[in-house]
């Protein structure tokens, strides 16, 4: 089995923010660092009105130019021969305190989910929201929305995932709790994104549910390895409950160099499963 590497394109943001890529340059970038297929953020999308305009517009339609930028998006993934990995959507998440915010937000995953299905996406992350201690009226609300997006992506070929990221969604009890109660989601498991204390019983308790990974990087000392997280041990976990899809980095250097990190990230996961003889 081929290895696929992705990159989500996060780990470029502060590149983004300097005006030196978009996601055009975004897309060769990954093609010529090695990837296998691309992961946008929402972010990289600048061709699209962001999700705070469109929900104040109330127009949550495609518009003639949004759909002009995304047939650039995929003529240009298609030049680099790269399929589309998960988006990673913002904004769009589950729970918001109040009916009308909960509307909003489930409008901007379905226009999501139409941009997902015309770039023929693996994947759309989309949040759970909430709160770490995910009171019943939460869960309530975070169910009843994640089953709706999921049932709507089946219907569209485009699988659902979670990420652990915030609100209830970096407490481990709270991702499982989520996972059993909507079949069809699956998660997209970040190394990295788990409270405090959390970590580890995050990696034993939801690799199994992964769909999607976000390998987290943020240093690196002399052998390659990033000191600051047992990266050795999450993926001898996730590869232990057979997950073999795609291996996608979200690198966020501490030293600013974040075409660096994102090499020397995929050095360390090719080093890594050379040693569970991954295959």
């Amino acid at each position: 089995m081929a290895l696929q590497l992705g990159i989500c394109s996060y780990s470029f943001h502060r590149t983004l923010e300097a005006g030196k890529q978009d996601m055009f340059k975004y897309i060769d970038d990954c093609k010529a660092l090695g990837a296998t297929q691309y992961d946008p953020w929402n972010g990289h999308f600048t061709g699209l009105r962001d999700g705070d305009e469109v929900k104040k517009s109330g127009q949550f339609e495609i518009t003639p130019q949004e759909e002009e930028y995304l047939n650039r998006v995929k003529t240009s993934a298609a030049k680099a021969g790269l399929r589309c990995g998960c988006i990673a959507v913002d904004g769009a998440h589950m729970y918001e305190a109040t009916s009308e915010a909960v509307e909003a937000n489930r409008k901007l995953r379905y226009r999501w989910l139409e941009i997902a299905r015309r770039l023929g996406a693996s994947e759309l992350r989309v949040d759970a929201g909430g709160t770490p201690d995910m009171p019943e009226e939460q869960f309530q609300v975070i169910v009843r929305e994640y089953r709706d997006i999921v049932e709507k992506g089946k219907k569209a070929g485009i699988p659902i995932v979670m990420e652990n990221h915030w609100g209830s969604s970096n407490i481990p009890e709270n991702v499982v709790k989520i996972m059993e109660a909507v079949p069809g989601l699956g998660l997209l498991f970040d190394t990295n994104n788990w409270a405090k204390g959390t970590q580890e019983r995050g990696w034993e308790l939801c690799a199994k549910y992964a769909k999607v990974t976000h390998i987290k990087t943020f240093q690196f000392d002399a052998e390659g390895n990033d000191p600051s997280v047992n990266l050795s041990k999450a993926m001898k976990i996730l590869v232990g409950t057979g997950y073999r899809g795609c291996f996608t980095v979200e690198s966020c250097p501490k030293d600013g160099d974040e075409y660096g990190a994102v090499g020397k990230t995929f050095d360390l996961i090719r080093r890594e499963l050379t040693k569970l003889n991954y295959s």
